[in-house]
């Protein structure tokens, strides 16, 4: 009887893929490696803003923690420093004015000053601003308000709305103005003497003085 062959067991091929089955005992445990994850978002330079909240929390990372505010050091609190008005004294400059004169005898001074008054008008002064003193002879403007009484002719002077006259025996009544010009037409010389110091204490910024240069010159270096 003819005998038949087995049927062949199908074998394996080493050049098979597949997994190896590796005995447990000669396994060697291998320390488990750090799986990367996604890479931190850098810290913002100064002055440049950097990533929102919203923006790292879609990135999968958690926003960082904005800094501390830095803590400017106090010192410690001293006595409140009390404060001192001081009142500065005045320049000689700002208490001095300028003296101006204008040569002129006894008789032309009178229209020396009215030509002085009338260029300072026209370099814009004020006619409030100027008062006019004489020695001799009254200003004719001056003589004709007077004859309207002593109280329509102050009254006058405290408008200050014009040029305002007086003679050397009213000085001392007249107030200060920034300009005075100084007659000396005519008068005892101890008149003249004695009104320019008043009348240099009257202006404010300007004394201007029509007269006999010799006469002035003796009064100014006599301590005017």
């Amino acid at each position: 009887m003819p005998l038949t062959p087995a049927p062949e067991e199908p074998q394996i091929h080493e050049s098979a893929q597949g997994p190896r089955v590796t005995p447990a005992a000669s396994r060697t445990a291998q320390t488990p490696r750090p799986v990367p994850g996604p890479r931190p978002v850098p810290a913002p330079r100064p002055g440049r803003p950097g990533p929102s909240p919203a923006a790292a929390g879609r990135a999968g990372v958690a926003p960082s923690p904005a800094p501390p505010a830095q803590r400017v050091p106090q010192a410690a609190p001293g006595p409140v420093p009390t404060t001192t008005t001081t009142t500065a004294a005045p320049s000689v400059s700002a208490a001095v004015p300028q003296i101006q004169l204008i040569p002129a005898s006894a008789e032309g001074a009178l229209d020396a000053a009215e030509e002085a008054v009338d260029l300072l008008l026209d370099t814009g002064r004020a006619p409030g601003d100027i008062l006019v003193l004489t020695t001799g002879d009254p200003h004719p403007w001056a003589a004709h308000e007077l004859s309207f009484g002593e109280a329509a002719y102050w009254a006058l002077h405290d408008a200050r709305d014009d040029v305002f006259y007086a003679d050397a025996a009213q000085v001392q009544r007249a107030a200060g103005r920034p300009v005075v010009v100084f007659a000396v037409n005519g008068g005892p010389v101890d008149v003249a003497a004695g009104t320019l110091p008043v009348a240099l204490a009257r202006a404010g910024a300007l004394l201007i003085v029509c007269g006999e240069p010799q006469q002035i010159n003796s009064v100014l270096g006599a301590g005017v």
